[in-house]
């Protein structure tokens, strides 16, 4: 297999409508939002060492409140607790890398999605040479990790690749990176971080999304009786869309962006 160009600009996440209807709501309903995290989820949300909680997400929050102009409020939990402190009241509002999905939504309502978590290509550096990338026009073997989402959709989407299967995503990555494969097919956002500590390799080509495989994305969530709250939030993350501040959260979180 002959890859072509492998080096891509930054792209930025665009989940928002900018034409879509702008909800307004009397923010004297919603006049705090306590959100919960939690402190090991890097680079989303995880303690430094002074013990403070930082991130994208908590960055999120600060953001969300500021646009708002409401307090802010939050607190760390381990992960596994957030769903009971949630149900018994301890905030208002989970933001904590949290996916929008079946079993999911019937703990929780969710946000608009602020973040989604495309597929991507990658390969070594030096194998590419030319402007484009076309995985279409190629033929030859893809690491993928086995039974995965990403296994099925390459199935389903690229008949003209074989899919090698391998026990985890950092296995197909090392795979890249060895040489014993020309391209890997995995989670963009992981692949992103491994990248940074990579320098032999990059993504190839385009960003695939697929809510059938890859999910909705990542939301906040509330309480299912916290109607006022979640429109508060969404108004709140489509002003931080139209105002570029999501952009800048992005940039600064994921050098490496995934899109």
């Amino acid at each position: 297999m002959q890859l072509v160009s492998l080096g891509l600009a930054q792209t930025l996440p665009n989940h928002f409508d900018p034409s879509a209807y702008d909800d307004t709501l009397d923010m004297s309903l919603v006049p705090s939002i306590r959100f919960l995290t939690s402190p090991d989820f890097p680079p989303f949300n995880f303690k430094e060492a002074s013990g403070d909680v930082v991130g994208y997400n908590v960055e999120l929050a600060q953001a969300l409140c500021a646009e708002l102009e409401v307090d802010c409020t939050l607190q760390s939990w381990p992960w596994a607790q957030l769903p009971k402190a949630l149900e018994e009241g301890q905030g208002d509002a989970i933001i904590a890398g949290l996916s929008i999905d079946a079993e999911n939504g019937r703990l929780f309502g969710f946000s608009q999605s602020y973040l989604q978590l495309p597929a991507r290509f990658v390969g070594r550096k030096e194998r590419g040479a030319l402007a484009e990338f076309n995985p279409h026009k190629l033929s030859g073997v893809v690491g993928v990790r086995r039974n995965s989402s990403h296994h099925e959709y390459l199935k389903r989407n690229f008949s003209n690749l074989v899919a090698l299967p391998f026990d985890s995503e950092l296995d197909v990555l090392k795979g890249v990176d060895a040489g014993t494969i020309d391209l890997g097919f995995v989670d963009g956002m992981r692949a992103s971080f491994w990248l940074n500590q990579n320098e032999c390799c990059d993504f190839a080509g385009a960003a695939y999304f697929s809510v059938e495989h890859f999910g909705a994305g990542l939301g906040i969530a509330v309480s299912k009786d916290k109607n006022d709250t979640l429109r508060a939030i969404n108004i709140g993350l489509r002003r931080l869309a139209v105002s570029g501040k999501l952009d800048e959260l992005y940039l600064k979180w994921f050098p490496i962006g995934f899109y």
